[in-house]
C-alpha cells in the first residue's frame, strides 16, 4: 500500500506540481483508503518528503550504476558518464524538469521538503569529489562547476525544451576537466 501511494504520488506531483494534486486526489488514483494513505504518511508534506526521497535514490542508483560501469576508464570518462545519465532522463516522455527545484519552488519553506531537498543536493558534489580524489585533483572549485553545469542543463533541458543541453553540458565538463589537467 505504502509503496502504491508512492507510486501514484511520484507520478502526479512530477507530472503536474505538488500543489496542483491534493491528498485525496493520490488516495483516490492509488485506491487506498484515506486510513491507510494516514497510517503510513501523517500530513501530505510527509508524502512529499518521502517522493523526493524517493525521486533521489533512484536517480542516485542510476548515475552510480553507470559510473561504476565505467570503473576501468580513466576518471574523465566516468565523470562524462553522469551527464550521459542525465541526456536519458531528460529525453525522456513526460520529462518536467528537476523534482528537487520544482519542490523547492513549491515548499519554499516546508522544513521536511527543504531537508529532502537539501539530501538531494548533496549526493552529486560528493559523487564529483569521489571521484576526483583518485587523480589527487581534489578541487572544491571544479566540483562546484560540475554541479552546475548539470543544473544548468537540467533547466535548460525543461525551460527551453533542450534535448541537447545534457551533450552541451557534456562537452563543457570535458573543458572544465581538460582545464584542470593543465
Amino acid at each position: 500500500m505504502r509503496e502504491r501511494l508512492l507510486e501514484t504520488a511520484d507520478r502526479l506531483f512530477y507530472a503536474e506540481g505538488i500543489h496542483a494534486v491534493g491528498i485525496d486526489r493520490v488516495i483516490a488514483e492509488s485506491g487506498v483508503s484515506k486510513s491507510t494513505m494516514y497510517a503510513h504518511f501523517r500530513t501530505k508534506e510527509d508524502l512529499v518528503a518521502e517522493y523526493l526521497h524517493r525521486r533521489s535514490d533512484t536517480m542516485r542508483v542510476r548515475v552510480t550504476r553507470e559510473v561504476e560501469a565505467r570503473e576501468q576508464m580513466p576518471v574523465k570518462g566516468r565523470i562524462l558518464s553522469v551527464f550521459d545519465v542525465l541526456h536519458e532522463v531528460i529525453s525522456e516522455p513526460g520529462f518536467r524538469g528537476c523534482a528537487f527545484a520544482n519542490a523547492a519552488a513549491e515548499y519554499p519553506h516546508h522544513e521536511k521538503v527543504q531537508e529532502a531537498v537539501a539530501r538531494d543536493r548533496a549526493w552529486l558534489p560528493a559523487l564529483f569529489s569521489r571521484l576526483l580524489d583518485p587523480l589527487g585533483a581534489q578541487d572544491d572549485l571544479l566540483v562546484a562547476a560540475l554541479v552546475q553545469v548539470y543544473d544548468g542543463a537540467n533547466a535548460a533541458a525543461h525551460l527551453d525544451r533542450s534535448k541537447a543541453s545534457a551533450h552541451t553540458a557534456r562537452k563543457t565538463a570535458e573543458l572544465l576537466l581538460a582545464a584542470r589537467e593543465q
